[in-house]
């Protein structure tokens, strides 16, 4: 009897395995560059929520609400104190982990930009790698998102900010951090691809790729939003409070 794979299945293993595959296949790693891809993993494998949630608090995050091990989740359960710290520290990981290049002389000369940000592409991928499957929590960890932009953060800051501008703006209008990440990883491609156009390969084939991976991660999220039982988060709960009261007014 066929077993039958969907479409959704085949692209989610293509970019969980094929482009971690690809990615390491165009840095021609020497042993130097796999020990810092091994480093940057650990350091993505830091699991920021699940150690503050066991410390602080006495429970493991992945236990309640949405399950994941990441900013979003410790927002809704935690609260929004606990939620930006563990953001900043996940960004951090991935601001660190794809730093790590500077150890090796060769991809500080301006002239080898290109294997720069070959390498630096590499070791953020692995320190997202880290985030989702982390070696110290079991393997069960987040969505990568905070990581990822700290990775992004690290090889072009400009496009960084662009991304954090039409993250706010969208969390502003609809409290809603999943589609927010949702589309500034999609201007995320578009900034790389047709405002700034860079002109790395590897670097735009990575933007699509992420832009599709947010997707993909977030279709439970997507789901929720469709039938309008997504949660949101509580950081504008004032200013909704003043538009309930003017709506009372109003009345």
């Amino acid at each position: 009897m066929p077993v039958k794979i969907s479409l959704e299945e085949i692209i989610n293993d293509l970019l969980k395995n094929d482009l971690y595959i690809f990615v390491f296949l165009q840095l021609k790693l020497r042993m130097p560059e796999a020990l810092l891809i091994i480093i940057a993993y650990l350091i993505g494998s830091i699991p920021t929520a699940v150690w503050i949630s066991r410390h602080f608090f006495g429970i493991d995050i992945r236990d309640y609400g949405s399950g994941n091990a990441g900013a979003t989740n410790t927002y809704r359960v935690l609260g929004s104190k606990w939620g930006t710290i563990v953001m900043i520290v996940d960004m951090l990981k991935g601001v660190i982990a794809t730093s790590l290049y500077i150890t090796l002389p060769y991809y500080i000369v301006q002239s080898h930009d290109v294997d720069r940000t070959n390498i630096m592409i590499g070791l953020g991928l692995a320190a997202v790698l880290g985030h989702i499957f982390p070696i110290w929590a079991n393997f069960k960890g987040g969505k990568g998102v905070a990581t990822l932009f700290g990775m992004i953060l690290a090889i072009q800051p400009i496009v960084a900010a662009s991304c954090v501008g039409v993250f706010l703006v969208v969390l502003y209008l609809t409290r809603f951090v999943s589609l927010s990440s949702i589309l500034s990883s999609i201007a995320f491609a578009v900034f790389i691809l047709f405002v700034f156009n860079d002109d790395v390969a590897l670097y735009r084939i990575f933007s699509v790729a992420v832009a599709l991976m947010v997707i993909l991660t977030h279709q439970k999220n997507i789901n929720r939003i469709l039938k309008g039982t997504e949660s949101k988060v509580p950081i504008l709960k004032y200013r909704d409070r003043r538009r309930q009261k003017r709506r009372e007014e109003d009345l």
